[in-house]
C-alpha cells in the first residue's frame, strides 16, 4: 500500500470516549438499550433471570504466550522504576448504536495478545528493576444482573460468550483484573513516574495527565515502536500466513477477471473480501483496484469503476490474519491478457526498479540508499521515455526531484501489524537509520501517468503501474515473501491466464 516514507511526527489519531459504565436497570431504555427496544415487563425479567446453567470454555494458552512475556520484559527493561500503562482503545461508533468493527491498539495486542475492547496494560515497578504486569479488562456478563439479556453492548445473548477473568489469563499468561479497578489504580499513579501510551483511551488520558512536555509518553510510543522493527520467529511466520492467504485471495480474483468484457471493480474488490472472510481473517486495509485511469489514483479506494479489455488493472490488497499481521501486496495485470508494447516498456522500468531494490537489501543498509536506488531507476527510465525534463542526476538532486511528478510515494514501508508498522519509531532508527535481520517491509516502485497530464504523451495518460512484495531482511540478503505471486510481465501474462483457465472455484 503506498505511502511517504516514514514521518515521525505522526501520532495516533485521537478515539472516541470511553464508555462509562453500566448504569442501574430500570426501564425498557437502560443501559445498552435503543429508542426502538421494547419495555419489559416485570413478569418478563423474572422470567428471564431463572432457569440458565452457565457454560465453560475450553481454554487453550496462546503459542505466542512466552513472546509476549519477552516483549513485555523488554519494555521492563526500558523503563526500569517506572510505570508503564499501554491501553488497546474503545469501539468507535459508526453511526447511533452500530459500532466499526473493532481491532485492538497494535501495541497492547503486541505485548498481550487481547483482542477485546478497553483493554488496558499495566506495568507496575516491582524495586529497580522488574515490572509487575496486570491486564485490566471488562469481565464477562454476570447472571447476577440482567446485563446478560439487557445490554446490547456487553449482554452475551447480544454479543455471546465472553471470557472470565481466570479464563483469560490462562490464556494470555497474564494476571488479570476487572476494569472497575482501573481508575483506583491510576489514581494512585504519580505522573512523573509514568508513562502513558496516548491517544487510544480518552479516560487513560485524561486521569494520567502528560508530565512536562510529554517527552516520557513520546519515548513509550517510540520504544514500542523500534521493540517492534525485527520480527521474531512466530512473527514472521504470522506474516507468511497472511501473505499466504493474500497470494489465494489474488489467484480468486485473477479466475473471475474476464478478458472481453468488463466487469466492476468492487466485483473484483469484494471477491478478494471473500476469501479473506472465509478463511477466517479480514483484510488489512481498503482495497484499492484501479482500471485503466483509476490506477494512477495512489489511494483509489472508490473502486466504482469497471474494467476494460486493453487496460493495465492495478490492485492493491492484503489480507490481515487471525493474530492481526497483515500482508501489503500490489500487483498491475493486462485485463486483455497480455501487455502492449508501451504498456511492457512502462512495466519492465517499474520491475528493474523493484528488483533493485530487491537486490540491495540486506542487514545493514541504509533506508534511503534503498529509497535513492529504486528511484534512480526510475528516474533513469522516464529520461529513456523522454519525459524528463533534465539529466537524471538532476533529477535526483535532494534540491530538485522532479522525477516525483510521476512516482509521488517511496520505495516502501515496514510491515507487520500495521500496514504501515512502527510509525513512531524516531527517525534515526527509520526512515534515517539501517535495516536490521528480520526487520519486514514493503519494497513498491511505481509509475502513474494521470490522464490529465500534459507533459506526457497522450498515448501514455492513464497508465499507473506499481508492483509491491513484501520482503524480509535475512542475514544472506532479501527473502520476498510474496514470492508466490509472480512479478516479470512474460511470468505475469502467464500466470493470469492459467488462473482463467483453472476456472472460478468456490473457498474451501
Amino acid at each position: 500500500m503506498t505511502s511517504q516514507p516514514h514521518d515521525p511526527s505522526v501520532t495516533p489519531p485521537p478515539v472516541d470516549p470511553p464508555a462509562s459504565e453500566p448504569a442501574p436497570v430500570t426501564d425498557g431504555r437502560a443501559t445498552g438499550g435503543q429508542a426502538h427496544d421494547p419495555d419489559y415487563p416485570e413478569r418478563l425479567l423474572t422470567f428471564m433471570r431463572t432457569g440458565w446453567n452457565d457454560t465453560t470454555l475450553a481454554i487453550t494458552p496462546s503459542p505466542a504466550v512466552p513472546n509476549y512475556a519477552a516483549r513485555r520484559a523488554a519494555v521492563s527493561a526500558a523503563f526500569a522504576g517506572l510505570t508503564v500503562i499501554v491501553p488497546s482503545g474503545h469501539e468507535k461508533v459508526r453511526a447511533n448504536d452500530t459500532t466499526y468493527p473493532f481491532r485492538p491498539g497494535s501495541d497492547l495486542y503486541y505485548l498481550t495478545g487481547e483482542h477485546d475492547p478497553e483493554a488496558v496494560l499495566v506495568l507496575q515497578p516491582t524495586g529497580t528493576s522488574g515490572h509487575d504486569a496486570t491486564l485490566y479488562v471488562r469481565p464477562r456478563s454476570p447472571r447476577d444482573t440482567d446485563e446478560f439479556f439487557r445490554d446490547r453492548a456487553y449482554g452475551e445473548l447480544w454479543i455471546g460468550r465472553r471470557h472470565t477473568l481466570e479464563e483469560k489469563s490462562a490464556e494470555l499468561g497474564i494476571v488479570t483484573a476487572p476494569l472497575s479497578n482501573l481508575p483506583d489504580m491510576l489514581a494512585n499513579c504519580a505522573p512523573g513516574r509514568t508513562r502513558t501510551l496516548r491517544g487510544f483511551d480518552a479516560g487513560v488520558d485524561t486521569a494520567i495527565l502528560p508530565y512536562g512536555d510529554g517527552a516520557g509518553d513520546r519515548e513509550l510510543a517510540s520504544t514500542l515502536s523500534e521493540l517492534r522493527l525485527p520480527k521474531d520467529p512466530w512473527e514472521i511466520a504470522q506474516l507468511q500466513d497472511a501473505i499466504d492467504a493474500t497470494v489465494r485471495g489474488f489467484e480468486d480474483v485473477a479466475r473471475v477477471l474476464p478478458a472481453d468484457r468488463p466487469v466492476s471493480e468492487r466485483l473484483l474488490d469484494g471477491v478478494f473480501g471473500l476469501r479473506a472472510r472465509h478463511d477466517g481473517n479480514t483484510v488489512g486495509y481498503a482495497a484499492i483496484v484501479g482500471n485503466g485511469p483509476h490506477g494512477t489514483t495512489l489511494h483509489w479506494t472508490r473502486n466504482t469503476g469497471e474494467t476494460h479489455p486493453g487496460d493495465l488493472l492495478l490492485m492493491d490488497m492484503g489480507v490481515e490474519n487471525r493474530e492481526l499481521y497483515t500482508a501489503d501486496v500490489t500487483r498491475t495485470v493486462p485485463v486483455s491478457g497480455s501487455f502492449t508494447a508501451l504498456q511492457r516498456e512502462v512495466y519492465d522500468i517499474v520491475y528493474a526498479s523493484q528488483q533493485a531494490g530487491v537486490d540491495l537489501i540486506k542487514p545493514g543498509v541504509e533506508f534511503k540508499d534503498i529509497h535513492e536506488t529504486c528511484m534512480r531507476v526510475l528516474a533513469g527510465g522516464l529520461k529513456d521515455l523522454g519525459l524528463l525534463p533534465v539529466s537524471v542526476d538532476e533529477a535526483m538532486d535532494s534540491e530538485s526531484q522532479v522525477y516525483r511528478r510521476w512516482t509521488l510515494h517511496g520505495f516502501g514501508h515496514m510491515l507487520g501489524l500495521d500496514v504501515h508498522d512502527c510509525a513512531n519509531a524516531r527517525n534515526e532508527t527509520y526512515r534515517g537509520g539501517a535495516v536490521g535481520e528480520n526487520y519486514v517491509l514493503t519494497v513498491e516502485p511505481g509509475l502513474y501517468f494521470q490522464p490529465e497530464d500534459e507533459l506526457v504523451p497522450a498515448e501514455l495518460r492513464g497508465i499507473g503501474i506499481r508492483i509491491e512484495d513484501d520482503v524480509l531482511v535475512t542475514s544472506a540478503g532479501a527473502q520476498v515473501m510474496s514470492d508466490g505471486l509472480p512479478r516479470h510481465a512474460v511470468d505475469v501474462e502467464a500466470w493470469l491466464a492459467a488462473q482463467r483457465a483453472a476456472g472460478p472455484r468456490l473457498p474451501g
